[in-house]
């Protein structure tokens, strides 16, 4: 499998044959320890049945790893460049896995369908820059992806995977526990990219939810009262949530319905029960109207 994989030499020359130059706009930080891609396809649990999808593959270096382990992988790069010469070098590689690879030359934030079989697991080394909107917007638009594992910047590992009442537990921490179960997977140094970015990354591994937040409230309900939650996070949800409920008096009315404490602040909350505010936002006709609504039926099943 060694003689596959890319080493920092074989990177070099890549690079210099299609005359690339790592980009800092595009976070482009290539991987260049075959260890290191070895180690994060085994952490990722990558099965011979799973479709995989990856996101920035850059040169290459972490998709020859998948082609060995997964049934299918699609890659997902933005650089056209990159995206031309990824190909070429899968060909080149892994000659007998070649049909079993796809690319798609895109903005991942704007990809909503992908070629072949339903992807189920999703394996990137993600741009620091747009890590965490791309995280989420794949685990949003692909519900078939059942585990993912992400290298991204230390910090935002930390945040993704943060619990309640942590320092760093935010937006990222909510939403992505809304869509998985998140844990921090391991740490990797500076000195398995070329080039070598300024800060230390970590690996993050999310488990699709097999029990989805219960709520009657929609994904986007839900994450209107995280964002505004956390917008001025030092602040009370009461006060922290009246623009959104229309007021300080309605805010504190939702929250009195849905059990939270008034002066709680959003550190403080699970994705539960954020997913109870948004259920009742008053004058929406959801909100008070489900939450009534759902009265009615459970005097009924009594009666």
């Amino acid at each position: 499998m060694d003689d596959v994989l890319l080493g920092p030499a074989e990177i070099r020359e890549l690079a210099a044959a299609h005359g690339i130059r790592p980009t800092k706009q595009r976070g482009q930080n290539f991987v260049i320890d075959a260890n290191t891609v070895r180690r994060i396809v085994r952490t990722a649990d990558v099965r011979p049945d799973d479709v995989a999808v990856e996101v920035g593959p850059g040169l290459g270096s972490l998709t020859l790893a998948l082609l060995e382990a997964a049934g299918n992988v699609t890659a997902v790069e933005i650089d056209d460049t990159l995206a031309a010469a990824l190909p070429g070098t899968v060909a080149d590689r892994v000659p007998e896995r070649a049909d079993r690879f796809a690319l798609v030359h895109a903005d991942a934030m704007h990809v909503t369908e992908l070629p072949g079989p339903p992807p189920t697991a999703l394996v990137a080394n993600l741009p620091y820059n747009v890590a965490v909107p791309v995280l989420l917007h794949m685990l949003g638009t692909f519900p078939s992806i059942e585990r993912a594992l992400v290298m991204v910047q230390s910090e935002v590992a930390d945040r993704l995977a943060a619990a309640p009442g942590s320092k760093v537990y935010g937006v990222p921490s909510v939403k992505a526990n809304w869509y998985a179960h998140v844990k921090r997977a391991g740490a990797v140094g500076r000195n398995v990219f070329w080039p070598a970015p300024n800060v230390d990354s970590g690996l993050v591994s999310l488990v699709r939810r097999t029990d989805p937040v219960p709520t009657t409230a929609s994904r986007q309900e839900v994450f209107a009262v995280v964002d505004a939650a956390f917008a001025q996070r030092r602040k009370t949800l009461r006060a922290a949530l009246a623009g959104w409920a229309g007021s300080p008096a309605a805010a504190e009315s939702a929250l009195v319905a849905a059990g939270v404490p008034v002066r709680a602040r959003g550190e403080e909350l699970t994705v539960a029960e954020f997913a109870r505010i948004a259920e009742h936002r008053p004058g929406t006709g959801g909100g008070q109207g489900r939450a009534a609504g759902a009265r009615r039926v459970e005097r009924r099943s009594t009666q």
